[in-house]
């Protein structure tokens, strides 16, 4: 499909779809602490059209923005928010790193910029990058839990929406602002940098420019490179080249990166809505790290990735005035992606494109006595392709529409949601070369929808619950696979006769605030029928399966369904214990656990295990300073084609200054991660036994705002 079909489309389509703006109120999420949740105060959140109280979230909410999000910026998303309550990250080395939001990955979770997708090939495999970068962001929200579906059907495990300044909001007092992050970091020798500016034009117009790059090399790790069990096995082999493998160690083979890109935009800003549109450009090489194979001949692969994408968006607003309505809101994107598949001699071995548009139109009501609202209708296009010699999946495009809407109701002590989402899916492959039909289609009409209500019980103390049943239809990839992937190491094979996946769910809440203290619990049970997951089958099986006599050398994982459930709680709380002159002393802790289980099978694949996360914060208005300890337990609820995951324990620490006083936004910091040098692997992670995570590191960043 043509870009200007895909970008034609999206304007005229427009008008059935559009996000949340959450820019629209940069209020700062100012906790004591860098991962704890917002204390109770209006802030927007990626389900919400309109501001809301955190405390009357129905789901467990996360927002980064200001120092904590300084503090905690790297060069992905997944390793940016791997902190936060609920969530891990697929950490396929330092470079490729996607959030898991409760134990789930991949399809169920939407990355979004801005409120619709990245556009990328992430949600496909866990070794191709997120085309998001942290470092332009102004303000990171993570909402877990049903209340996501709102933005489609594949956030049913949750959704992370990153907001920036591209497409501006409000026109600037000064002539012009500059703000600017630059940053340092030992363990990978990370050099990485950005700026964005805005000019106001007159005082209507405003524009934007933007422009960050980064530089890594091989990451410096906490030790071996392969695991304990993995190391045995080499130095047990005969092979000398096999053997040595066992005292490989220090810097990660295979784990450098450089990244770069830029972007404009501009905006006409009156006091009755706004319309704006942004380009930009995303540019990056970066290395996989090398799966050694202990077999005796086999060769190891040092693949490169090459990624390249050209955006465009548009966002626009218009307040109505009262009446049944407040305001319309548009957003909308197209984006042309592609990245290929580097062999060590330069070579090409695989490309992927993605041509993609999304589309939302959002109509917030005005607010009737306690009763709040918004309905609208969005729409997506996807145009996926694979060309090479691991062309694991068809050339397929999805095409989904959907409607919902979110209504609220406020009376007096008891606060009441209901919401509901109607996606209209098809999915349709060319697949005469790897099926043997060129023409398979299949369609999905998906309802979902929930109600909840909290309840004020005490000053401060409000608990909640929230009921959901929801419908997600197969992805592309889960229902047309058929190939070899060298990122999983593995033959993928679909089946192109799947139903749909449909949950129920429950989550309770329970927000407890006052004059310096902040606790969080949610806890949540999800029954799944027809839960799409992976299975490792027999060679002989698969390769009849796939074609008889074929023979394939990898091994073989078929997508299967079953019933399934999943529970789990994350708690978050903090707490002012002392005041010694001008600084405030903080306590402030995070933990969270999910247990998955697919019925006949077994324990899921890849589930994070159970995480303690402490720390202790001195707050002054020109400096911070903060001690923390992380400790994830050993993982060994484990699937048959799993190894278990040892434990570990980080000490982490910080510093920070502002120098320019403490109502500008400049900042120092200056932290050390990893104190102890320890290895760390996370369980969740497919390169898990081959890559451990960093080790010491120790980091500068500073922020310029002015």
């Amino acid at each position: 499909m043509k870009s200007t079909c895909f970008f034609a489309a999206g304007v005229a389509l427009a008008a059935l779809a559009s996000p949340t703006f959450a820019q629209q109120q940069q209020q700062q999420a100012a906790g004591t602490g860098d991962y704890h949740a917002a204390p109770p105060q209006d802030i927007v959140v990626t389900a919400a059209p309109f501001a809301r109280n955190v405390a009357d979230i129905l789901s467990g909410t996360s927002v980064l923005t200001g120092e904590a999000l300084t503090r905690t910026i790297r060069p992905t998303i997944g390793e940016t928010l791997a902190k936060l309550p609920g969530v891990s990250a697929t950490s396929f080395g330092p470079n490729a790193s996607r959030p898991i939001l409760r134990g789930f990955q991949g399809e169920r979770v939407r990355i979004l910029t801005d409120g619709i997708g990245s556009f990328d090939a992430s949600n496909t495999s866990v070794d191709h990058a997120v085309v998001i970068n942290p470092l332009t962001s102004d303000r990171i929200e993570v909402l877990r839990g049903p209340a996501s579906l709102l933005y489609g059907s594949s956030a049913i495990g949750g959704v992370v929406n990153v907001i920036d300044s591209r497409i501006p909001t409000h026109v600037p007092d000064e002539p012009i602002h500059i703000d600017a992050i630059g940053s340092y970091g030992s363990a990978a020798n990370e050099r990485s940098g950005s700026g964005a500016i805005q000019v106001p034009v007159g005082d209507k117009i405003v524009l934007h420019a933007d422009g960050s790059y980064s530089k890594t090399g091989d990451l410096e790790t906490g030790g071996h490179i392969l695991s304990p069990a993995l190391r045995a096995e080499a130095a047990a082999s005969d092979d000398p080249e096999i053997a040595a493998l066992a005292d490989l160690k220090g810097k990660l083979p295979n784990s450098s990166a450089r990244t770069w890109e830029v972007a404009g935009g501009a905006a006409l800003i009156t006091e009755g809505g706004n319309l704006g549109f942004s380009v930009s450009r995303y540019d990056s090489l970066y290395a996989v790290p090398i799966r050694y194979s202990l077999e005796p001949g086999a060769e190891a692969e040092a693949v490169r990735i090459d990624v390249k994408q050209t955006r465009a968006d548009l966002r626009g607003e218009v307040e109505t005035g009262g009446g049944l309505l407040d305001r319309i809101r548009l957003r909308a994107g197209f984006a042309d992606y592609q990245h290929s598949e580097l062999e060590e001699d330069g070579a090409v071995g695989t490309t992927f494109f993605n041509k993609s548009i999304e589309s939302r139109l959002e109509f917030v009501q005005a607010e009737r006595g306690g009763w709040r609202g918004a309905f609208g209708g969005q729409l997506f296009i996807r145009d996926f392709d694979v060309i090479g010699e691991e062309a694991f999946v068809p050339r397929n495009e999805t095409l989904q529409a959907g409607l919902f809407t979110l209504q609220s109701f406020d009376i007096g002590a008891l606060r009441a949601e209901l919401g509901g989402r109607y996606e209209h899916s098809k999915v349709s492959a060319d697949a005469s070369e790897q099926i043997g039909n060129p023409d398979i289609s299949r369609s999905f009409d998906a309802f979902s929808g929930s109600a909840g209500a909290s309840l004020a019980v005490a000053p401060g103390l409000r608990l909640g619950l929230n009921v959901s049943r929801t419908e997600r239809a197969p992805s592309a990839e889960e229902l047309f696979a058929n190939g070899p992937h060298a990122g999983t190491q593995s033959f993928e094979l679909g089946n192109p006769g799947f139903s749909k996946e449909k949950s129920w769910g429950v989550e309770g809440t329970l927000r407890f605030a006052g004059d310096g203290y902040n606790l969080a619990l949610s806890g949540y049970h999800s029954w799944f029928s027809d839960y799409i997951y992976d299975a490792q089958m027999p060679q002989a099986v698969c390769e009849a399966a796939v074609a008889p006599g074929r023979e394939i050398d990898l091994p073989c994982f078929q997508y299967n369904q079953a019933d399934a459930r999943y529970y789990g709680f994350e708690a978050e709380a903090s707490a002012r214990v002392a005041q010694i002159g001008g600084y405030a002393i903080n306590l402030d802790g995070v933990a969270d656990y999910v247990h998955a289980k697919i019925n006949s099978v077994g324990p899921a694949p890849r589930i994070p295990p159970l995480r303690l996360l402490g720390g202790i914060e001195a707050q002054g208005d020109m400096a911070q300073g903060r001690i923390e300890l992380e400790h994830v337990f050993e993982q060994d609820r484990v699937t048959s084609f799993e190894t278990p995951t040892g434990g570990y324990t980080m000490v982490n620490a910080s510093v920070s200054l502002k120098p320019f006083g403490p109502n500008n936004g400049s900042s120092l910091i200056l932290s050390a991660n990893n104190i102890f040098d320890v290895v760390a692997r996370r369980h969740a992670s497919f390169l898990k036994d081959h890559a451990p995570l960093a080790g010491r590191d120790l980091r500068v960043t500073a922020r310029f705002a002015f």
